[in-house]
């Protein structure tokens, strides 16, 4: 019944802490923490499609654990090479078989690969390269008029501009980022280049601030200071405002942008920019997993126009993206489609159409690396399989309440997981700390409560709210009609109830 992995599924769990067990488990203990996670999560106990299909992905992933582990010979490569290990290539029965020499200086370069990866993510690097051709000639030859012209018979394809550009980021403290980014266009015979720098700090969980400094040989020196603030759960606003220095003189620019979630996957836009190139704009953008789609409608000077575009996002391995636009204003109108490819796995290739009056027509080839997920994307998506894995423990945990208390045994009434903070600020605490007082109690088996020596965060139902951060657990439970309270470290092992955990009351 068990399918195949992704390899991100791979990459993010602990075997042993999914399975809440020591690294020294033994056979016995392994085989008792599978069938407990079976029976929570069996595909067969739930009707709802939903938590069905839920279910099947946590119960495949239990699975892939312990077959893991239970083999001898699988679980030494998993010690030393991780879950990556076990899928390299040419690993076959003989080769594992190497020496403990051999399996450390192999352990060592994966490390040395690790932590390459690791640099990479903490400067987050994106870049961009994107070639206009000129194709207008396919299109509009001057045949009878050139015929006698030297290489006349063929059409003249030509690049008429190019653009690079590239930004790493890299994280000062908790809340402060550094950004660092750069950039070089030409365009018909004429370029030029900017360097930016920015520094980045998330003042709440509601909002942010930016501050920039730029330079280019075609324009001068920029000041910019950028606001985001979450106004509801579903409105925000950003505002960024700019002083550029030239040869003119001060240019000063203000930009404001209202945006509101109009649905799940819907978010309508209003613009509004003044300095040198003063405009209104409106907009609706609706991004769903097979398509993104956006009307526009702007009115400014010098730029008038009305957009609409569309993508469709086919569901492969490539992430094939095809798409077509139409954009028409008072500089004429331009007909655009194109494809996009994944050919490696941070890198795009896309080509693009461009056929326009006056312009022309012409041909846009553009290279994307990728960005990383960053850190928020990392924690959203856990978050939301961990609430997927409490869903399907609630029927389990009516249960194992009804039997802890018709014995008064332990009950857990509330738990934390997270960063804690020494002031008064709740909204702070929220923003670090997520209960976790279903999955804990889940865990309770004949009153007791056991968690070994590792992370809290691989456990089913949690994830990790503040990555990189000092975590801790902490659970108020009741044992035996009596309140008792405890905070661990999250690698502490902790075993409860225990009689130091008991709240004294006589005060």
């Amino acid at each position: 019944m068990a399918t195949a992995l992704s390899e991100e599924e791979l990459d993010n769990e602990d075997y042993y802490s999914l399975l809440n067990v020591r690294r020294e488990a033994s056979c016995e203990e392994l085989k008792a923490a599978y069938r407990r996670l079976c029976m929570l999560y069996h595909p067969d106990k739930h009707r709802d499609p939903e938590l069905k299909s839920q279910a099947e992905r946590l119960f495949n992933l239990v699975h892939q654990a312990y077959e893991v582990l239970s083999d001898p010979q699988t679980r030494a490569i998993y010690d030393i090479y991780g879950k990556r290990g076990l899928e390299m290539e040419g690993w076959e029965v003989v080769e594992r078989r190497r020496t403990p020499a051999e399996i450390r200086e192999e352990f060592e370069r994966l490390q040395r690969e690790r932590e390459e990866r690791r640099l990479q993510q903490r400067t987050n690097p994106k870049g961009t390269i994107s070639v206009g051709i000129d194709a207008t000639d396919l299109f509009d030859r001057y045949e009878e008029e050139y015929e006698d012209v030297s290489g006349s018979g063929f059409p003249q394809i030509e690049i008429n501009k190019m653009h690079i550009s590239q930004s790493i980021e890299a994280p000062l403290t908790a809340s402060d980022t550094a950004i660092l980014s750069g950039s070089l266009s030409t365009q018909n015979g004429n370029g030029g280049g900017s360097i930016n720098f920015a520094l980045r700090r998330v003042t709440s969980a509601k909002g942010w601030g930016e501050l920039e400094f730029g330079a280019g040989d075609l324009q001068g020196p920029l000041f910019g200071l950028k606001l985001f603030r979450n106004l509801t759960p579903r409105c925000f606003v950003t505002t960024h405002c700019a002083l550029q220095f030239s040869s003119r003189g001060i240019r000063p620019g203000l930009t404001t942008v209202l945006a509101r979630n109009l649905d799940k996957n819907t978010v309508g836009y209003l613009q509004w920019r003044w300095g040198v190139q003063s405009a209104m704009n409106t907009s609706i953008v609706r991004d769903t997993k097979t398509s993104h789609f956006t009307v526009a409608l702007q009115l400014g000077i010098p730029h008038s126009f009305a957009l609409i575009s569309y993508q469709h996002k086919f569901q492969d391995d490539d992430q094939t993206r095809v798409k077509g636009s139409l954009k028409a204003g008072f500089f004429g109108t331009v007909v655009e489609y194109g494809a996009e490819r994944k050919i490696s796995r941070h890198s795009v290739l896309g080509a693009a159409v461009s056929v326009g009056v006056p312009q022309g027509v012409s041909l846009k080839i553009k290279e994307l690396e990728k960005q990383r997920e960053s850190t928020a994307t990392d924690i959203l998506q856990k978050k939301q399989e961990a609430e997927a894995a409490v869903r399907l423990m609630q029927e389990s945990v009516r249960r194992i309440i009804e039997a802890e208390e018709s014995r008064m045994g332990l009950i857990i009434v509330n738990a934390w997981y997270g960063k804690f903070v020494n002031d008064k600020s709740k909204k702070s605490e929220k923003v670090k700390v997520i209960d976790v007082t279903v999955p804990l109690q889940c865990l309770v088996k004949d009153s007791k409560l056991i968690l070994t020596e590792a992370s809290k965060a691989g456990l089913p139902g949690f994830y990790d709210p503040c990555v990189g951060e000092e975590k801790n657990l902490k659970v108020l439970y009741q044992f035996r009609g009596v309140l008792h309270q405890v905070m661990a470290l999250d690698s502490e092992a902790l075993r409860i109830p225990k009689q130091s955990h008991r709240i004294d009351t006589d005060g």
